[in-house]
């Protein structure tokens, strides 16, 4: 679209109000992001002298306009998805399984062995919480961790690695958010600061080597440690897949999209690495998801694992996998559109921000929390940063903002996943206790508390990171504060169980 931008004013506040109060008074992140864009269109045609059809028109125009300018995006999307549906499919999940029985006998072991497979399948959060449930849930059964504990394990390693691994889905969602901020880069950049993956991800070991738990998970892992030792009733179907199904797809996607955005790059014709992986990063995961797929079709067909038409087959439906955040991304990317390119509400907030006075040295620690509770309340994180990073963005384009511009990026990110986190109607939430076979609320107000706490530490963390602006003290200091908490936990738990005696 080459329309010509105009000032409304207070008026330009209307799309990101609309879509993020709609949201969550319904629950709804599609039709609220749609309204929003809507409100936005209306706002400039009325204001130049067009009408509401005019505005509609305009609406679709930026949508088809938004889905050519992140073609690449949407192509690396539907190949993950069809890569994650062919690689769950093929039997090596189970043959991990089957292999780390065989060599896991103690409890913490078995959550170690989780949370480490969950650190590896880091390319989705959805494949992850399955695949990892599905290999682990038997022996984290015959090593007597409870599913409760194992949902939470889940959880915690799939949407906290999956927003920090530069190459995944969510990686890619977040640097088209943030084009102007740099991209790819401005994501890698984020990626210290983003401290409730970070703390998450710490707190998930310490909870699996020293055994410490508080809260309803502390009730339900003793409930698990009185039952008779069993194995779980489920036995892995017979599968011919093995090991490296799993393996090398994966190692493979690593690989060959380092190697690809290297090349489209120009990194063979001569220029560093650091400016190849940066000019154009989703034809690179394009090429690299390309070839994962390509080699899984090399490892499967040939071996009779499944057939070609079961192969498309499996291409097809992880394609519909990827719709619903095709959906919120394309939207978020048109809403986002309309503000920055037609009704001026960077500017207006940026000179708004100036112009009061405000520290913004608080910027991250208040965008953590709106982004927590927007995140908690809709169940998306996609959907919540999808409309907070273009705002956030714009208020740190004025004068002053830049310093604080990653920092307020990361703080937008860890918000969307703790919110997500804790949602009960989030599907990464969902999927965790279904790949766990956990009562889905139990999971919910078992994992509470601990992502909670981790939340507060990033609070504090946030509030350090405005001042400082340095990402390894903020970090060091946090992770400092969440011992200190956990000292205290275990502390009050004395007081109390001396209380009893």
């Amino acid at each position: 679209m080459n329309l010509e931008m105009i000032e409304a004013g207070w008026l330009s506040l209307l799309p990101p109000l609309i879509a993020i109060t709609l949201a969550l008074i319904s629950k709804e992140v599609y039709s609220s992001l749609f309204l929003g864009i809507l409100a936005g269109m209306c706002v400039y045609c009325f204001s130049t002298g067009g009408d509401i059809l005019q505005a509609v028109t305009y609406v679709f125009d930026m949508i088809a306009t938004k889905i050519g300018e992140n073609g690449y995006m949407i192509i690396f999307l539907v190949l993950l998805g069809s890569l994650v549906v062919v690689v769950t499919r093929s039997g090596g999940s189970n043959a991990y399984g089957q292999w780390a029985g065989k060599r896991i006998k103690s409890k913490v072991s078995a959550k170690l062995a989780t949370a480490l497979l969950g650190l590896l399948i880091f390319v989705d959060d959805g494949f992850n919480c399955l695949t990892v449930g599905t290999v682990m849930r038997p022996i984290t059964d015959k090593c007597r961790v409870s599913r409760e504990k194992l949902a939470y394990l889940l959880d915690a390693t799939a949407a906290p690695i999956c927003i920090i691994a530069p190459i995944s889905s969510w990686a890619v969602a977040v640097a088209s958010e943030v084009e102007e901020a740099g991209g790819l880069n401005a994501f890698i950049r984020t990626i210290p600061y983003n401290l409730y993956a970070i703390l998450t991800i710490v707190m998930v070991f310490f909870l699996s080597v020293t055994d410490f738990d508080f809260g309803p998970m502390k009730k339900a892992e003793e409930i698990r440690y009185t039952e008779d030792k069993n194995v779980s009733g489920e036995e892995a179907a017979a599968k011919k897949g093995r090991v490296p199904d799993l393996v090398v797809p994966i190692l493979t996607l690593i690989i060959c999209s380092i190697l690809g955005m290297a090349y489209v790059g120009g990194f063979f014709d001569g220029r560093s690495f650091t400016e190849a992986i940066g000019e154009n990063p989703t034809a690179g995961l394009t090429l690299g998801t390309f070839a994962a797929l390509l080699m899984a079709m090399a490892l499967y067909i040939p071996r009779k694992l499944m057939s070609l038409r079961e192969f498309m087959t499996g291409v097809i439906d992880g394609i519909k996998t990827m719709i619903p955040a095709l959906m919120i991304l394309i939207l978020a990317w048109a809403l986002g559109g309309v503000c920055r390119e037609m009704i001026g509400t960077g500017a207006f907030v940026s000179n708004f921000v100036t112009t009061a006075n405000l520290s913004l040295s608080f910027l991250p620690a208040i965008v953590f929390a709106v982004a927590s509770f927007l995140s908690f309340s809709m169940g998306t994180a996609w959907g919540t940063f999808g409309i907070l990073l273009p705002i956030v963005s714009m208020i740190c384009a004025g004068a002053g903002g830049a310093a604080v511009l990653i920092p307020a990026l990361g703080a937008t990110l860890a918000g969307s996943v703790y919110g997500d986190h804790c949602s009960p109607i989030s599907d990464t939430t969902i999927l965790a206790s279904t790949g766990a076979q956990c009562d889905h609320l139990r999971h919910v107000e078992t994992q509470l508390p601990y992502a909670t706490l981790v939340a507060v530490v990033c609070f504090a963390g946030y509030l350090i990171a405005g001042f400082v602006r340095n990402p390894w003290i903020t970090i060091a200091a946090s992770v400092v504060l969440l011992f200190l908490a956990f000292g205290g936990i275990l502390y009050i738990g004395r007081i109390k169980e001396a209380g009893v005696r």
